[in-house]
């Protein structure tokens, strides 16, 4: 007799979202779809934003979000900045695998603490650099030898849902990510300026970093600004790579015997939050290390802190 052998089936995981704002309701939204995954609850401390995500998902709404430490294997932080270190902690004492929105905590001491806990009961952290998951980015990753300069700006109106930090904490430190994974060498040295201008922090930030392998990056980041710019210039020996964020389009230009040559990099556009909760379940599922680790967000997190003090200092 034959005995056929099956593959064992995944267990669907248990999630929450914490946070029912525009982009908590993305994140249930995504994971109400998602194979694998029954989504357990939303939770908001306002209960009309909680209840109308999750009938939307057919789920339950919760305004206490303690209610679910004890009944979900995972869950997305997406509440403001200033909360994700006590609702994190929460949940990984309870053992609970966390996707946590940029910036992963607004301290570098409740970073650590995050840290030393998911270590402790084998938590996997992620943290929300959505660029990571960009299909541009992850493109030209191939491509990118020993980039020399890099430029980026990051644009944008004024928001006054995340006023709670500055713009080196909200938008600023999407760019520092993809630095430091592109640059991967120590920082040397920060020279950094900025303005508030409609709140009490820095709106409008500039830095010029440099590592230790002589690589230099010049960021510009505003929340002041009309239009919407997301780009990322990187210049290396043999070419320069110039990356549009919101398109999801590269262009590369190469020198050969004398001419510059251009042309439009081949690039298959995908939805980048449901890339980066895919990875997050697969990544708890697989127990391998997330495309963005706790380690990571909690680096770039050290570098946008120096910014802003720079920034607030000089002021």
């Amino acid at each position: 007799m034959v005995v056929l052998q099956y593959p064992l089936m995944k267990k669907s995981v248990r999630l929450a979202v914490i946070g029912s704002g525009k982009l908590g309701a993305r994140h249930a939204e995504m994971y109400s779809k998602m194979s694998g995954v029954e989504l357990v609850g939303i939770c908001d401390i306002h209960e009309n934003k909680a209840q109308e995500t999750a009938l939307k998902c057919k789920t339950k709404a919760f305004t206490d979000y303690r209610q679910l430490l004890s009944i979900v294997d995972a869950a997305s932080i997406v509440v403001p900045s200033h909360k994700h270190h006590q609702i994190s902690k929460d949940f990984l004492e309870n053992k609970v695998h966390l996707l946590i929105e940029k910036p992963i905590t607004t301290k570098l001491e409740d970073a650590d603490d995050l840290l030393v806990l998911a270590k402790k009961n084998n938590c996997t952290i992620q943290v929300g650099h959505i660029e990571r998951f960009n299909s541009a980015i992850r493109t030209i990753k191939g491509i990118i030898r020993n980039p020399r300069f890099i430029e980026c700006h990051r644009l944008g109106p004024y928001d006054p849902r995340v006023a709670d930090v500055g713009v080196t904490l909200d938008l600023m430190i999407h760019d520092i990510d993809i630095v430091l994974d592109l640059v991967k060498s120590p920082v040397k040295h920060i020279d950094s300026v900025g303005a508030c201008i409609l709140s009490k922090t820095e709106d409008i930030a500039n830095a010029r970093v440099r590592f230790e392998n002589h690589a230099v990056c010049n960021m510009t980041a505003s929340r002041v600004t009309p239009d919407i710019q997301r780009r990322i210039r990187i210049f290396q020996d043999n070419a320069y790579i110039s990356i549009d964020y919101v398109s999801q389009e590269a262009q590369i230009y190469t020198k050969d015997n004398g001419s510059i040559h251009h042309k439009k990099i081949d690039i298959t556009k995908s939805d980048s939050l449901k890339e980066e909760l895919t990875d997050f379940i697969d990544c708890i599922h697989s127990q391998k290390r997330p495309l963005v680790s706790g380690e990571e967000g909690r680096e770039a997190l050290a570098v946008a802190l120096e910014i802003s003090k720079q920034i607030h200092a000089g002021g």
